[in-house]
C-alpha cells in the first residue's frame, strides 16, 4: 500500500470537553504523515458543533452533526460513511497523538500487510498517577494495560482511541454494532472487541499491534473515583457475558484472568504497602467484573 490516504474519525458529544477536542485535533494536524483527513462527528450537540465548526479552518477537516445523540458506535459509522481514506483510524476527543502516530500505523499496512493496526495508549494523568491502581486494570481508564506485547505482534484488538482498519475490510464488516458503545446512559461496552472478533472470524486475521504508534489518553479525576471504576468494571463483565451469549470467544479474557494470578501472588509476597493496596484494588475490581458477568447470566436465564 503506497502512500495511502488515512481518514481519522473523531467523535465528540460534550461541550465541556471542547478544549480537549481542540487539543486532540491540534495533535492530528501536527502529524508527520501528511496524507490524512480528519472527520469530526459531533453527536447530538448543536452548541459544540457551532463552536468547533468555527475552528475547523483546515481543508483536511470535515465536521458532521448528528441531529440527535446516536452514540459512539453509530457516530463512528457515520464518520466512516464520509471517509475517503484507504485506511480508517479511530481517535478519541480526549486523546493526544504522538507526532508520528499515523506514520507508525501506516507502516503496519506497508510492511506487515495488515488489514487492521493499532498501537499503545499511555495514560496522561491530569492529577497525578494513582499508586494503588494496578496496571492490569488500566483498560478501565482507556489505556493499554499490562500484558500487551512489547514488540510488533498480532493481537485480537486494541482500544478505540488507537485502532485502524483497511477501509474495504471495515466496510465488509458493516461497521460497529450500534447497540454497543457509549450512548447517553447506555452501558453495553466492548464494541472494539466485538468488531475485531468478527473480523477474525471473517478474514482469519487480527490487529497488528505496534507499540511505537503512541496515543496519550487524558485521565480526568472522575475516572479515578471508585464509582466510575466499579461501574465500568461491572458493565465490562456484563458486556462480556452478552458477547458469550452471541457466540463470541472469550479466550483472551481467560488468558487475562490467568495472568492476574501472577499479579496477585507477586503483590501478596512483596511486603510493600503500595503493592498490598494494589492487590486489594485488583481483587475488588475483578470481583466487580465477575458480578457483572453473573448478573447478566442470571438475568438471561430468567428472560429465556
Amino acid at each position: 500500500m503506497l502512500n495511502p490516504l488515512v481518514s481519522v474519525v473523531v467523535c465528540a458529544h460534550r461541550t465541556d470537553r471542547y478544549q480537549d477536542l481542540i487539543d486532540a485535533i491540534t495533535s492530528l494536524k501536527a502529524q508527520s504523515y501528511a496524507k490524512i483527513e480528519i472527520i469530526m462527528v459531533i453527536d447530538g450537540n448543536l452548541e459544540l458543533h457551532e463552536k468547533i465548526k468555527n475552528q475547523a479552518n483546515d481543508s483536511r477537516i470535515k465536521v458532521m452533526l448528528n441531529e440527535k445523540n446516536l452514540g459512539l458506535s453509530e457516530s463512528r459509522n457515520r464518520g466512516v460513511s464520509r471517509a475517503k481514506g484507504d485506511i480508517i483510524a479511530f481517535f478519541d476527543d480526549d486523546a493526544i497523538a504522538d507526532a508520528n502516530w499515523v506514520e507508525e500505523l501506516v507502516k503496519m499496512y506497508q510492511e506487515m500487510d495488515a488489514i487492521a493496526a493499532g498501537g499503545c495508549i499511555l495514560p496522561l494523568w491530569l492529577t497525578g498517577e494513582p499508586k494503588c491502581l494496578p496496571e492490569e486494570f488500566y483498560w478501565l481508564i482507556g489505556a493499554t494495560h499490562k500484558g500487551f506485547p512489547e514488540e510488533v505482534k498480532e493481537v485480537r484488538n486494541t482500544f478505540g482511541s488507537n485502532l485502524s482498519f483497511r477501509s474495504d475490510v471495515l466496510k465488509a464488516l458493516g461497521g460497529f454494532r450500534g447497540e454497543m458503545g457509549v450512548k447517553a446512559k447506555g452501558q453495553l461496552q466492548g464494541e472494539e472487541t466485538e468488531i475485531c472478533d468478527r473480523m477474525r472470524d471473517k478474514f482469519g486475521r487480527g490487529v497488528i499491534y505496534n507499540n511505537k504508534a503512541i496515543v496519550h489518553h487524558k485521565v480526568f479525576p472522575e475516572r479515578l473515583r471508585w464509582r466510575f471504576l466499579l461501574g465500568r468494571a461491572f458493565w465490562q463483565g456484563y458486556s462480556k457475558r452478552v458477547m458469550k451469549e452471541r457466540g463470541y470467544s472469550l479466550a483472551e479474557e481467560g488468558k487475562f484472568l490467568n495472568s492476574l494470578q501472577n499479579g496477585i501472588a507477586n503483590r501478596a509476597m512483596s511486603g510493600s504497602l503500595t503493592k498490598y493496596c494494589q492487590l486489594t484494588v485488583l481483587l475488588v475490581l475483578t470481583s466487580a467484573v465477575g458480578l457483572g458477568y453473573i448478573y447478566r447470566a442470571v438475568r438471561s436465564s430468567f428472560l429465556s
